[in-house]
């Protein structure tokens, strides 16, 4: 039987709870063998400025993972991919014996029109939005949402997503984490600012 994978994409700059939750999460109501951070070397969306080196980033996420079963990943540095789109392709060439998923927060869906062949994500593997505070509504309504609601799968349906044929994707609701990077890093910032103001 294929092993059932879901990949998880971004800077992680830095990794926090969120991504453990939604990757827990995932194991759980996608029935899920393994989850795959792919920690990317550069998204080309956001500014270099601020990004933590690569190598910081990749230990970082591996000492938040904290369960066996998620996998913290360079392959997309590996495959000298910096597109999701391109690396999917070269993910499932590399490993045609399993069943992938792409696993994202609804904060991507209301913004994954902006990607490069985003609509190529869709058609090469099964797809799970996860709910995020503030985000949720508006990502139902969003550019993709809209342009792929024929292929919306009803939530109960999500521990047969892995092996439907894509596009497939469903909208997984629950409790929500309102933790993100972006304030992670400002938080990080005022207290580096406090202390250096402290003397």
């Amino acid at each position: 039987m294929a092993r059932r994978i879901g990949i998880l994409g971004g800077s992680f700059n830095p990794a926090h709870r969120g991504h453990l939750d939604i990757s827990q999460k995932a194991l759980r109501r996608l029935d899920l063998d393994q989850v795959w951070w792919m920690v990317s070397p550069q998204n080309p969306l956001k500014p270099v400025a601020g990004m933590a080196p690569f190598a910081e980033r990749l230990a970082a996420a591996r000492r938040m993972a904290r369960d066996p079963r998620i996998k913290v990943t360079d392959i997309e540095q590996r495959l000298g991919s910096r597109h999701t789109a391109e690396s999917l392709r070269l993910i499932r060439q590399r490993f045609p014996d399993c069943s992938f998923v792409w696993l994202m927060g609804a904060d991507n869906l209301t913004q994954i029109d902006h990607w490069r062949d985003w609509q190529q994500i869709f058609h090469l593997v099964p797809i799970a939005v996860f709910a995020r505070p503030s985000y949720s509504f508006g990502a139902l309504a969003a550019k993709a949402a809209r342009r792929f609601a024929r292929y919306r799968l009803k939530e109960g349906a999500g521990r047969r997503l892995a092996t439907s044929t894509p596009p497939a994707w469903l909208f997984v609701h629950g409790r929500l984490n309102s933790i993100s990077a972006t304030e992670i890093r400002r938080r990080r910032s005022g207290s580096r600012t406090a202390t250096t103001t402290k003397g």
